[in-house]
């Protein structure tokens, strides 16, 4: 029986981060096996952390630049390594490749970090976004190097697979899409649905702690939302997301309908009684939850370019509108609400996205015969992927020596 060992940067929270359900979608791949599965974090745990030992998943808790990981890991032997993000695997894959040399090494990226981050410097910088920012990022160099250093790369956008393999040339049997792995919408689960005219109010949803989502908040305050209110009076604004700091439970405003609700105990609920959805998304990569919950509830969504990534077919409708300019999204914003036969027609193709784009079944396999074939020819894999081989030779003396020196100069002096 494979064991597996999920590193995670944070303990899983479903219901406050899309990255958290994805985790858990992720996990139920391996549990479906009979896997034995074991998660560690250095992180804290909190109330809202998913019961994992309820799932029969072992928790360990870890520490960073500790040779205690050393001790852990011998004793652990796992088969499969997942680092969640590259952070992680920054920190603990090289103690991993030392100890566990033999262990098959996956990297679950989350979405990619240099492009989100690298997005949001222009954004703040009033710039336009160019692939020339990307590459001339620090933080694209750590994560290309910790993609080359593992033996698979988990790629939830197949913007990001086109942009890996494109632009900087990454070899394909390094990388795998898993985009959100999600069930099959049936007419049974659309008959379930609140109809339009039982629905009312729009709705965004996102962790405050994510900075794409604040922005989003903030254009809708500033830009967006003034102009739908002054045509749909009695309208509101529900604003949920986890982790709301003092800056946004001040923007609560009952007279002006712009409602700060904080963390929503059923996301799906709250969702399902909106009529739209409303993403303006400045910048961010990855897949959007919210985005994809909205699909699953029923519930028509405006977004941006950047929001609809990664979801859409070149030819494909979406969910409602595709719009970047605050006014023209705003007004599809006052339509879509209004006119019901587009709204409907929105909904069937939320159906119709979800149905082609992020169905389990099919992902999951593909997912299991690939770890499969690595297994089975991890030697001659890692062969040929000579520079993954120069980087891991650097970073384990690097890294290493700079993860020990942080250890002895941590340690209580006498």
């Amino acid at each position: 029986m494979n064991h597996i060992l999920i590193i995670g940067f944070v303990w899983p929270e479903p219901n406050s981060t899309a990255a958290g359900s994805r985790m858990l979608q992720f996990i139920d791949i391996f549990r479906s096996l009979d896997w034995k599965i074991t998660f560690a974090s250095p992180a804290t745990e909190t109330e809202h952390t998913h019961d994992l030992n309820n799932l029969g998943i072992s928790k360990a808790t870890i520490e960073v630049n500790s040779s205690s990981f050393d001790d852990f890991i011998k004793k652990l032997q796992p088969n499969i390594v997942v680092f969640d993000r590259f952070i992680t695997e920054e920190q603990f894959g090289w103690r991993i490749t030392q100890h566990c040399p033999n262990t098959i090494k996956i990297l679950n990226t989350e979405d990619l970090h240099s492009l989100r981050r690298t997005r949001q410097e222009c954004f703040k910088n009033q710039k336009e976004f160019e692939i020339k920012d990307l590459l001339n990022n620090d933080i694209t160099k750590r994560e290309i190097a910790s993609i080359y250093r593992c033996d698979l790369s988990l790629i939830i956008s197949d913007f990001e697979i086109d942009l890996l393999e494109n632009t900087f040339n990454i070899n394909k049997d390094l990388l795998f899409y898993l985009p959100f792995l999600l069930p099959h919408i049936t007419t049974e689960t659309k008959n379930k649905w609140v109809t339009y005219e039982n629905r009312n109010h729009f709705i965004t949803i996102g962790n405050f702690r994510h900075e794409p989502n604040w922005n989003s908040v903030l254009q809708l305050k500033r830009n967006i939302w003034p102009l739908i209110k002054k045509e749909i009076p009695e309208a509101e604004l529900h604003i949920y997301g986890a982790y709301p700091p003092p800056k946004a439970t001040q923007l609560h405003n009952q007279k002006e309908g712009f409602l700060i609700k904080g963390r929503a105990k059923d996301s799906k609920e709250v969702m399902s009684q909106a009529r739209v959805c409303l993403a303006p998304l400045q910048f961010g990569a990855g897949i959007k939850g919210k985005l994809a919950e909205a699909m699953l509830c029923g519930t028509p969504s405006i977004t941006t370019t950047i929001g609809a990534e990664g979801m859409l077919e070149e030819d494909s409708d979406w969910n409602g509108f595709v719009i970047d300019n605050p006014t023209t999204f705003a007004k599809a914003a006052i339509e879509l609400y209004h006119n019901k036969n587009l709204w409907k027609q929105s909904q069937q193709n939320g159906i119709e996205i979800i149905n082609t784009r992020f169905q389990k079944n099919s992902f999951s396999a593909k997912l299991i015969n690939r770890i499969s074939k690595l297994q089975k020819n991890l030697t001659e894999h890692r062969s040929k992927n000579f520079i993954g081989n120069m980087i891991q030779y650097h970073t384990l003396r690097s890294t290493e020596y700079m993860s020990r020196w942080i250890e002895e100069k941590n340690k209580p002096k006498n």
